[in-house]
C-alpha cells in the first residue's frame, strides 16, 4: 500500500422535496456511500464541506453527519450559486480524507439523478 495522503471526494445526490427527513436521509445514504466506496472510516475524514441549492432550506446537511457519528469532524454548509437553468434540489459534498489511494482510485458518488451533473466521470 502507497504513503498515505489528504484525498478528496465529491458527491452529490437529488431530492424532489425541501422536507428535513428529505434533506437528512438523503444527506445520510450519500455519505454512506462514500464512505463505503473509498473504504474511509471515521477517523481517517479531515472534513466535509457541503452545499445546497438555494431550494432546500429545510435542514443543514452536516446534521445528518453528526447523526451518524461524525460530530467530531469539521462540517461547514453553504448555498450553492444560483445559476439559472441548473438542477434544484441537490446536496453537494466535498468531503477531504486520509488514504493512501492515488488520486483515481478515489470514488465520486452521484446518486438519484445527480449523475447529470458529472457524466465525465461516467
Amino acid at each position: 500500500m502507497g504513503e498515505v495522503r489528504v484525498r478528496a471526494a465529491r458527491g452529490a445526490i437529488h431530492v424532489d422535496e425541501d422536507s428535513s427527513e428529505s434533506v437528512l436521509s438523503a444527506t445520510e445514504r450519500l455519505l454512506t456511500q462514500m464512505l463505503e466506496r473509498n473504504e474511509v472510516a471515521a477517523d481517517d475524514i479531515v472534513s466535509a464541506f457541503f452545499t445546497v441549492t438555494d431550494d432546500l432550506r429545510s435542514a443543514f446537511p452536516a446534521e445528518a453527519a453528526r447523526r451518524m457519528g461524525l460530530g467530531g469532524v469539521p462540517l461547514l454548509c453553504a448555498q450553492e450559486i444560483p445559476v439559472e437553468g441548473s438542477m434544484r434540489g441537490v446536496i453537494r459534498v466535498l468531503m477531504q480524507f486520509h488514504t493512501a489511494r492515488m488520486p483515481a482510485e478515489v470514488r465520486h458518488v452521484y446518486l438519484d439523478g445527480a449523475e447529470t451533473l458529472r457524466d465525465d466521470l461516467g
